[in-house]
């Protein structure tokens, strides 16, 4: 049987708090808080006797990137992340995902020229490589407490995303967090159990719900990332950003039979490498029909910057069949910053 690997049951206060800090880690800090619980004395003893086993996952482990950078999107980016047919994904395919990490997520520290040289590309488009990633990236030193004026937010990679017989497989980075989960023998544990002195005793029922709550924590995240790159399988496997479904958090939630919150919290600094090599928050594979209309409009609005108002609403209607009002075409142009160009008439 298993640890009781799913959010049916609800722990009580402190068990809930304990489950969201495990929820709302990286997967630096999670490794670590793994390592911390199975160097107790009693978790080899566990094993020994058979009380708990490990249980692979049928997961890909994939190489991860260089540890130099860290994703933020503050500064902008998402769209470029997002497209895989974009002229910065080409770009990058023709110079190599392993040279590009190296060379502009890896902390060697060359000026465009050297690059360039390295990797057989115009001097700009090495800038233009480094741009995008000085906007979409930052050191990874940033995310130490020694900072005090970290960035708004730091995305933690989860898994990459490779495309196997024409469809996206799961390749999470950190083996010691996913080599497998947790299950229990009850005969066993009960043998265990009585063997123990009483203070022992009392310390195995909290290292129990500790692994408990450690196996929350994965179990959910897998079958999150499952559900993600299902729905998304035709934007992941074309990296065409029209086959991006609308899909709510609430939707997912309701499937995993987990609360929206259980999933926010899980989900919010969490990313993944997306199949043509750039990264892009989990998030962003959970686009509701609100942000994907200010992404199509957002795209729109750039390769038309003279288009009025009305004539970007008829183009939205004509190539998305979305009926919106000149007011809302306005209003988003607004929110992405995009009031200034073109005309309103």
């Amino acid at each position: 049987m298993g640890l009781r690997t799913t959010l049916a049951t609800k722990p009580g206060l402190g068990g809930a708090l304990k489950l969201a800090r495990l929820l709302a880690m990286s997967e630096r800090e999670f490794e670590a808080r793994v390592r911390e619980v199975e160097a107790d004395g009693l978790f080899p003893r566990l094993l020994e006797a058979g009380a708990v086993k490990i249980e692979p996952y049928s997961a890909r482990v994939a190489a991860r990137r260089p540890e130099g950078r860290e994703m933020s999107i503050a500064g902008g980016g998402l769209p470029d992340l997002l497209d895989g047919r974009g002229d910065l994904v080409k770009l990058i395919r023709r110079v190599g995902q392993d040279r590009f990490e190296e060379l502009f997520l890896g902390d060697k520290n060359l000026d465009d020229p050297a690059r360039a040289r390295s990797c057989g590309i115009s001097s700009d488009d090495a800038r233009r490589l480094r741009e995008f990633v000085d906007r979409v990236y930052i050191q990874g030193e940033l995310e130490t407490p020694s900072v005090v004026l970290a960035p708004p937010k730091v995305f933690s990679a989860v898994a990459g995303i490779e495309i196997a017989d024409g469809k996206p497989v799961i390749g999470f980075f950190n083996r010691e967090v996913w080599k497998g989960r947790y299950r229990i023998d009850a005969e066993r544990l009960a043998r265990l159990r009585s063997a123990l002195p009483l203070q022992e005793s009392r310390r195995l029922e909290s290292l129990l719900r500790q692994l408990e709550f450690i196996d929350r924590r994965k179990s959910t995240l897998y079958r999150v990332l499952e559900v993600l790159v299902e729905a998304q399988s035709e934007f992941l496997a074309t990296g065409d950003p029209s086959r991006r479904r609308s899909l709510t958090q609430r939707a997912v939630a309701d499937r995993l039979d987990v609360t929206p919150s259980v999933l926010n919290r899980l989900i919010s600094n969490k990313s993944v490498r997306l199949p043509w090599g750039l990264e892009a928050p989990l998030k962003a594979l959970v686009p509701s029909p609100k942000t994907l209309l200010r992404e199509r409009l957002h795209d729109l609005a750039l390769s038309h910057p003279d288009s009025s108002d009305e004539g970007l609403r008829k183009q939205m209607e004509r190539l998305h069949g979305a009926r919106l009002s000149r007011r809302s075409i306005a209003q988003y142009r607004q929110d992405l910053g995009l009031g200034a160009r073109g005309k309103r008439a």
